[in-house]
């Protein structure tokens, strides 16, 4: 059995020794597709951020209206783009090197941000700014409106925490790797 190191230093053999098929360069280059896709990312809910606080804060109607109508355009499907893009050049970096998805506490913890904040997008923010929008219209038109739109401020704050975190566990590899339960026979 051949064996091959780990980022961490231990000599592998078997199945787990399996050489990273992605070259050096196309390592750099999905790498660098994924801080960009990650980068994007956090600038758009920046400025879901920024629309959502000025609608909230503002004293002006008008302010408010097209604050509201503009995350209709913006928010949902650059969130949804980035968060895809993230998510594949993620798993390709995962399965064509040594990390892995589930290898490493801190790879499989990243995955599962980016799957849940992926879903969110798509199933949970989609329906409230959609609701949003609703409300900038009849604002925009001069009449009230009955919708509740005070749980917007969540999503920007909840995402950036979480892909701040998701930077952190990154740069710092925190926990190491995770360990197979290993079966022990009686005989």
């Amino acid at each position: 059995m051949v064996g091959t190191t780990l980022p961490e230093g231990p000599v592998v053999a078997g199945p787990a020794a399996s050489k990273p098929w992605l070259s050096r360069r196309a390592r750099r280059a999905v790498l660098t597709v994924h801080i960009l896709g990650a980068g994007a990312w956090v600038g758009i809910d920046v400025v879901l951020g920024v629309l959502v606080f000025t609608a909230v804060f503002t004293g002006s109607t008008r302010t408010e209206a097209l604050c509201y109508q503009a995350l209709e355009l913006f928010a949902v499907w650059p969130l949804l783009t980035a968060g895809l893009v993230t998510l594949v050049s993620g798993v390709v970096l995962g399965l064509g090197t040594n990390y892995g998805l589930v290898k490493y506490w801190w790879v499989a913890v990243k995955l599962a941000l980016n799957l849940l904040l992926v879903t969110l997008v798509a199933f949970a923010l989609r329906p409230g700014v959609a609701e949003a929008a609703r409300h900038g219209e009849a604002l925009a038109a001069g009449g009230p409106s009955d919708a509740s739109v005070s749980d917007m401020v969540f999503p920007p704050i909840v995402s950036t925490v979480a892909l701040v975190a998701a930077t952190i566990l990154a740069v710092y590899k925190p926990w190491g790797r995770i360990r197979r339960k290993t079966s022990r026979s009686d005989s």
